[in-house]
């Protein structure tokens, strides 16, 4: 069956290019959206979002076979919800063409930009955060007045089910289409006039190379080892705090979450004893629904493949929490901290995407500017100090998709904050105006004066343009 919208099942071969043609066709006879069109598609999905928050916090449940429905609720629907409120409110300042300043030799003429859409916008989402990494980046596509295609993950199946019929329900299906069961090869071949996807690097590279044979631009949103830096002066239990809240929430299965901890050397034994208070109190036991699972038995046995490698390289593994043994049956792996770690350890070399935490020592900030520096560029940076001397030079010697301070993760919570990668994490952005401006080609607008200095150098040339053109030259700065 390919009904996509009032109930989606079966997916049938060809289904996506039916639909990217039907979108195709829309834009062609109608490639510039007005405002209040925009506007109402974003507010449809607002309130079927706010309505149905239960229902998608059942469906992601029932999709990673045990997820904290509350951690959902906070992490996917309400930042989401909240991202299309921020759209909807600036939307109008956002269409608004800007002027731009005419030189003096075309005096008399007029310059603007217009932000249009570039056409149907593929968007590719990943299973951890199904609904927010779906659809924060269809609000900013979808605000710049583009018709949109959504391929969710394989291991959202419940959820792309339950999206594709809501959404179905509440929007033209040549306005947005959520794809259930569309194969990813099929998906990637469309000649789309944007593409973004979000998950892993390899990934990322196949997409790119499939968007090259029709010169679609990427927006690629990547993984990476996210470092988190604590500064000397910096409260060890407080910086403990914020770090394991986001190391632990989805069981580490964050793209943004701290990869790897660098403390100043003899700071360790503090960092474990603050741990095992927040642990035990947060995550008492790890067969709760507090404590997501990991999404499958493949990476489940990675990651005990991962902590197994370390230790078996030396390193030193601590569970904060009351439990120190993995269980099979829930896919569900304790907190844990992994001391005395080297770069030859898989631990150090691959993202993690679980909940175990490395822990290296350093001797001074050189050694944190080289050693960041001397790995692919991350997605985020997290630096835990109040010296504002420390914190510029972190920020400016060193390069990642974004930067928090004093927590981690919190950036991407910013509706006024663009988030993207750089290098191996990543290339574009969406959240923001800038997010807007991803999706949309800005189109540059020239309008002659009736009557232009620039005929004064048509030819055939001789004194008077001589003379024209020496003027120019002096005035060249205006």
């Amino acid at each position: 069956m390919s009904r996509v919208g009032s109930v989606a099942v079966e997916h049938e071969t060809g289904l996506a290019r039916a639909v990217f043609e039907r979108q195709r066709a829309a834009w062609r006879a109608r490639p510039f959206l007005p405002y209040a069109e925009r506007r109402d598609a974003l507010q449809a999905i607002e309130t079927l979002l706010i309505a149905h928050q239960n229902d998608i916090a059942d469906a992601v449940y029932r999709d990673f076979g045990q997820r904290s429905r509350q951690e959902t609720l906070l992490l996917d629907v309400f930042p989401t919800v909240s991202g299309l409120a921020h759209a909807r409110r600036h939307l109008k300042k956002w269409m608004r063409p800007q002027r731009r300043r005419t030189s003096l030799l075309f005096a008399g003429a007029r310059n603007r930009v217009i932000p249009q859409p570039k056409g149907v916008v593929g968007i590719i989402s990943p299973w951890n955060y199904p609904l927010q990494l779906a659809f924060s980046p269809l609000t900013s596509a979808l605000a710049a007045g583009n018709r949109c295609m959504v391929k969710m993950a394989t291991k959202a199946r419940t959820l792309c089910r339950l999206m594709a019929e809501l959404v179905g329900a509440a929007l033209p299906q040549d306005l947005v289409a959520i794809l259930p069961g569309v194969p990813a090869a099929e998906f990637t071949a469309l000649p789309f006039d944007h593409l973004i996807f979000t998950g892993s690097p390899p990934s990322g590279q196949a997409v790119m190379r499939t968007a090259a044979d029709h010169l679609t631009p990427v927006t690629l949103e990547l993984g990476g080892k996210s470092p988190t830096v604590v500064a000397r002066d910096f409260d060890i239990p407080l910086a403990a705090d914020r770090i394991l809240y986001a190391k632990l929430i989805n069981a580490g299965q964050t793209c943004v979450a701290p990869d790897y901890l660098l403390l100043p050397e003899g700071r360790e034994e503090a960092f474990i004893a603050a741990a095992r208070r927040l642990v035990a109190a947060r995550y008492p036991r790890i067969e709760s629904d507090d404590y997501t699972a990991i999404t499958d038995r493949r990476a489940y046995r990675r990651l005990l493949d991962t902590l197994a490698d370390a230790e078996a390289k030396g390193a030193r593994i601590v569970y904060p929490g009351p439990q120190a043994e993995p269980m099979a049956d829930l896919r569900k792996i304790p907190p844990a901290l992994v001391l005395n770690v080297c770069d030859e350890m898989r631990i150090m070399q691959e993202e993690i995407f679980g909940p175990l935490l490395p822990i290296r020592t350093y001797r001074s900030l050189d050694d944190v500017v080289a050693y960041i520096n001397g790995r692919p560029r991350p997605l985020a940076l997290y630096l835990f100090t109040n010296d504002k001397a420390v914190q510029r030079r972190m920020i400016y010697q060193t390069l990642s998709g974004g930067v928090a301070i004093n927590d981690c993760a919190l950036h991407v919570a910013q509706h006024d904050l663009p988030f993207g990668g750089v290098g191996r994490s990543g290339m574009g952005q969406y959240h923001a105006h800038e997010g807007f401006l991803e999706f949309s080609k800005l189109r540059p607008v020239f309008a002659q004066a009736p009557r232009t200095t620039v005929a004064l150098m048509y030819p055939p040339y001789g004194r008077t343009f001589e003379r024209v053109f020496a003027w120019l030259v002096r005035l060249r700065h205006l």
